[in-house]
């Protein structure tokens, strides 16, 4: 389809890096196909064959859709869900209290509210509980009342918990999507498309978020009512109400949105713009957003504000905001996320600058893994992945508390699975707990442990990092004339979204340009103006990149000097009249 060649000749860009078109190890199949419809073009770019365009270009549910029964104790759970419903039992959602723990709890609530039930929530306090269920807390549920306990998002690990409250006399379904050990813990049911065990059909779905798989289980649970008569005289839900909070945990959650994932997405965002969710509306008017939102606002606007609430305030204000219909409360609970969202800002802010200061230290190990006491739990996973976009490797932060222990989460970049190297560790006995899932991990680890979890990781990872790093290129999907640089242009481009993890956004090179102005705004960002041969100008933002290599030489450039500049472009609709520019990610001279 494409050729290997660099695009626009650049071997070596100014931040150290070859430019290639997106694409270029596509199927040999299609090697000679050179569609001319530009989203034709972005989406077998991303690994659509020729023959499966069509499904993908407006992705839908039934198109996508696996027959839940493939997965391993799906029916059992599903029957079990239907017997609770029959008789009438005390259900209680135990959730994490990340978007996709919020999100995962609220469908199963809201839906089991439409069938009849009244199912209760519990989400475990961050700071006082940790992750994931507790025997304690299970056992306690028990005593309160709950005759079913359905775990979301968490759970996979829980093998001591899930023992206890086997002890109790309650059931556990657990519904989770992290990395499984070849032994599963002893509940009722686990539904998990990670199982080692699942056949492969089953296993294709392992990048969907813990609300996906609960999804999947709605629908098998109504078609086990269905076949029980349960709507001869009452009105059967409709489950794809519910993909707004399909859409949100998903892109939350940084799963891939390929497959099923983007269907999601994409419908879940036209539910969204209706609306019907009473505390997702209130927290869309919280966040600011005018307009309906995109999967950008998903994962920038919609869930840190969520995600506030577990990290720094109540962890339940998620759940009780996406599952209430009272107006007043959700508008009260919104606010409240959104002061807490500014708090978290603040709070990452102080640790981000520590833990690069302490990564500096390190030298290259294959993990940044740095650590420190009294930085706040509730914003190490956000530091992770700062620390991790801005070296380039994996990273691990690790808050140590005054017990002596350190709860540390990760963020992996593709290619290095990270969950497998901290289940791998804590089998081999250098973590009191741990799992994940291959881009993102978290763990409980003794202080005087962390430098031999570092070496670990460094010898079982270092090749696989290596691997990801060596060949290190910009993919590009365009190559744009300045005047090339419009609203138009951007508004094509969105046809081949939604774009996100596993679906990168579009990227463009413009050019050749000469810098008319270059300055530092805001906190490190770069802005520049530039100019093409026939005088059309491009608006340019590198965010925090000011004081990195791409940041000094645009300050310094001559203003005669050519130069291609590449990154994605964004459309513009402040002031009178929309343009667009780009958000520059490298550059390379021209000549």
């Amino acid at each position: 389809m494409l050729t290997t060649a660099h695009v626009c000749g650049v071997s070596r860009s100014i931040l150290g890096q070859a430019w290639r078109w997106r694409g270029s190890a596509a199927d040999p199949a299609d090697a000679d196909f050179r569609p001319d419809d530009l989203v034709d073009q972005l989406l077998m770019a991303r690994g659509v064959a020729r023959a499966d365009l069509e499904r993908h270009r407006q992705p839908t549910i039934r198109g996508f859709m696996p027959d839940p029964a493939l997965f391993r104790d799906m029916d059992r759970a599903a029957a079990r869900l239907a017997d609770a419903l029959e008789r009438g039992e005390a259900v209680t959602i135990f959730g994490d209290y990340d978007v996709d723990g919020a999100t995962s709890a609220a469908l199963l609530i809201r839906l089991l509210r439409d069938l009849g039930g009244d199912p209760k929530a519990y989400i475990p306090d961050r700071l006082m509980e940790g992750y994931g269920p507790s025997g304690e807390a299970l056992v306690r549920l028990a005593k309160e009342g709950a005759e079913l306990i359905v775990t979301v998002d968490c759970g996979a690990q829980a093998f001591e918990a899930l023992e206890m409250a086997r002890g109790a006399g309650v059931d556990v379904i657990v519904v989770d999507h992290h990395k499984c050990a070849s032994e599963l813990p002893k509940a009722h049911s686990l539904v998990n498309p990670n199982r080692l065990d699942e056949e492969a059909e089953a296993a294709a779905h392992g990048h969907l978020a813990a609300v996906g798989v609960c999804f999947l289980l709605g629908a098998a649970l109504l078609r086990h009512l269905r076949e029980r008569r349960w709507f001869a005289s009452r009105p059967e839900p409709k489950l794809i109400d519910l993909l707004d909070l399909v859409a949100l945990g998903t892109v939350a959650d940084v799963a891939q949105l390929k497959g099923l994932n983007r269907a999601f997405v994409t419908q879940g965002l036209k539910v969204m713009a209706q609306r019907r969710n009473t505390g997702l509306a209130a927290l869309i008017d919280a966040s600011r957003l005018t307009r309906a939102p995109t999967c950008t606002d998903l994962g920038f606007a919609l869930g840190p504000r969520i995600n506030a609430g577990g990290r720094v305030g109540k962890s339940d204000l998620g759940v009780r905001l996406l599952t209430t219909e009272d107006p007043d409360e959700a508008a009260a609970i919104a606010a409240e996320l959104d002061r807490l969202n500014e708090e978290r800002r603040a709070i990452e802010a102080l640790v981000c600058e520590a833990a690069e200061a302490l990564a500096v230290t390190q030298g290259n190990r294959a993990v940044a893994l740095v650590a420190a006491p009294g930085w706040h739990p509730g914003v190490i996973g956000i530091v992770a992945g700062r620390l991790k976009e801005k070296l380039g490797r994996p990273a691990i932060v690790v808050a140590i508390g005054e017990d002596g222990l350190g709860k540390g989460s990760g963020r992996s970049i593709s290619g290095v699975d990270l969950g497998a190297a901290i289940l791998a560790a804590k089998d081999s006995g250098l973590l009191i707990a741990g799992g994940g899932h291959a881009m993102a991990a978290g763990l409980t680890v003794a202080a005087d442990q962390i430098d031999a979890l570092a070496d670990f990781l460094d010898e079982r990872l270092s090749a696989d990092v290596a691997r990801s790093t060596g060949d290190r290129a910009m993919l590009l999907d365009a190559v744009l004339a300045p005047g090339g640089v419009c609203p138009t242009f951007c508004d094509a481009l969105d046809g081949g979204g939604p774009y996100g993890a596993g679906w990168p956004a579009p990227r463009v090179a413009a050019g050749p340009v000469r810098i008319v102005k270059a300055d530092v705004v805001g906190n490190g960002h770069l802005r520049l103006i530039v100019a093409g041969d026939d005088g059309r100008r491009i608006k340019a933002i590198a965010f925090r990149m000011a004081d990195s290599p791409l940041g000094a030489a645009m300050l310094s450039a001559p203003p005669h000097r050519k130069l291609w500049i590449a990154g994605r472009l964004k459309r513009d609709d402040w002031g009178d009249r929309p343009s667009a520019e780009i958000h520059l990610e490298d550059a390379a001279w021209a000549d």
